[in-house]
């Protein structure tokens, strides 16, 4: 996660490192209740109004990282798979009222704010002008009208961030809620709220849990992870610290980006012949995306399964009794592992801030080590940029000698999501595909990233041309394909 608060931070970790280290003692049951005393012991506050407040912020960061709601509530799967939740204790004093005249406002004769309105919102007081919330529809109208700049749009940051417009405010408490009937599970939210009052479900305890039972468990670590530590941090550097902190192994998920795009390859192939505009799987926030927002194009999202998935699929397949663990800067990958219905996906999700929380729970440092482990091909390693999917498929079908002549809409961030989106709807869209990446830069670019898109770009570029240049297809020649399937149904 990129941000200015190192507070929010601060708290953030400070809770996932404690809840992983009792997990790893086998005392997180019978001390759990502990941890808010023991992060604030009081007598004087740290960041909110008294302890006691920040004691029941702390509980119900407790509760999402062991899998439940903030209230403490298991979650009832038959209702829907929640991913992202407000902690209520913490969402406080964001102005309720999105427009909101300032000191600015000359009560000016001309009176342009009042006419705009067409709500009868506005009203000219004694010194100034004044919007009742109950009657604003937050057309903005007002704002552009007024000479003086007097009126300022005060949308709560967590809305503003929102790319579906799922976040609304209680007008009675002055709380956040998320409308799950358009919310994507993209994260965005999360990391934009500075009270820190956005998280979401956290499975640190359950995967401690298979891993004390003794079960085999598999970390698959997304491509966008190469570069994201700096030049240094390898592959071979991150499989040794996966492996000092309880997994049995760690797997490059840029294997799945060339599994991925070598299914997704034939089906378009198959699809160009027949005319019909498609759309790539691989990003479940652009996948919820369509399915909550454009309904009628679902029948367009390609049936392969993403990268989490594939590799995952072929690891059940090699053995049926290990737990697969996807690890990245997504929180909308919880969604496709918990909600999709997709047999054989990974089992647990973790962001890269709950997995660090569970290195430094059992003391592990990632160190630095020579780049000489590699799994994927370098387009199964840049499916995590903008792009790099279109890219990847585009070189699967000329090693297919298939025809690559081809157009296809690269969607870089949510935004353009929406638009290319709209006109497929239309029946107005020109290209032949689209490629939808719900955060801007691709997954390099997602919401719990560890560092800047710009930084990590250059540590990428740098690791990535010292790979080997393998093909995609010589790359899978080395697996059983015919073990597992790269399709939904």
């Amino acid at each position: 996660m990129v941000t200015n608060d190192a507070t929010i931070l601060k708290i953030k970790h400070e809770v996932l490192y404690r809840v992983a280290k009792l997990a790893f003692d086998g005392d997180f049951d019978e001390k759990k209740d502990l941890i808010p005393f023991e992060m604030i012991p009081g007598p004087k506050a740290q960041f909110r109004c008294c302890i006691y407040k920040e004691r029941e912020v702390i509980r119900q960061r407790i509760n999402l990282a062991q899998g439940k709601t903030p209230m403490g509530e298991t979650p009832d799967p038959s209702k829907g798979h929640k991913i992202v939740y407000v902690i209520p204790s913490a969402c406080e004093e964001c102005p309720i009222a999105r427009y909101t005249v300032t000191n600015n406002c000359q009560k000016c004769m001309g009176k342009a704010c009042y006419n705009s309105c067409n709500f009868g919102a506005i009203t000219i007081g004694m010194h100034q002008a004044y919007i009742d919330p109950s009657k604003c529809r937050e057309c903005g109208k007002c704002a552009a009208a007024c000479p003086y700049n007097a009126i300022a749009d005060l949308m709560r940051p967590c809305r503003k961030s929102c790319p579906v417009d799922a976040l609304q405010v209680d007008p009675e408490l002055g709380i956040a809620l998320i409308d799950y009937e358009k919310c994507i599970s993209c994260g965005q939210c999360i990391h934009s709220c500075p009270f820190g009052a956005i998280g979401s479900v956290t499975h640190i305890v359950d995967i401690i849990n298979e891993m004390r039972a003794g079960k085999k468990v598999v970390l698959m670590a997304a491509p966008a992870l190469e570069g994201m530590f700096g030049p240094d941090i390898t592959w071979t550097s991150m499989r040794e610290a996966a492996r000092a902190t309880g997994f049995a192994d760690l797997i490059e998920l840029g294997l799945g980006g060339d599994l991925t795009a070598a299914a997704e390859a034939a089906e378009w192939a198959e699809a160009y012949k027949e005319g019909k505009k498609m759309t790539t799987s691989c990003c479940p926030g652009f996948v919820n995306m369509v399915k909550k927002h454009f309904p009628e194009l679902t029948d367009h999202i390609s049936t392969t399964v993403s990268p989490m998935c594939a590799v995952s699929r072929m690891l059940k397949a090699q053995d049926p009794d290990v737990v697969t663990v996807f690890v990245g800067p997504c929180v909308a990958k919880k969604s496709e592992a918990m909600g999709a219905g997709i047999e054989g996906n990974a089992d647990y999700v973790l962001t890269i801030g709950e997995m660090r929380a569970m290195m430094k729970a059992k003391g592990v440092e990632t160190g630095k080590a020579d780049n000489d482990s590699q799994q994927a091909s370098v387009f199964g390693k840049r499916f995590g940029n903008s792009g790099g999917v279109t890219e990847a498929v585009l070189q699967s079908l000329k090693e297919m000698e298939e025809n690559t002549d081809i157009n296809v809409e690269v969607c870089n961030g949510a935004a353009e999501c929406k638009k290319a989106l709209l006109m497929m709807k239309a029946g107005r869209l020109k290209a032949d595909f689209i490629e939808g990446m719900a955060c801007e830069g691709g997954c390099v670019g997602g919401p719990s990233r560890h560092d800047s898109v710009i930084r990590t770009k250059k540590f990428r570029d740098k690791l990535i041309k010292e790979a080997d240049g393998r093909l995609i297809l010589q790359n899978l020649s080395d697996y059983d394909l015919d073990s597992f399937s790269m399709h939904r149904d």
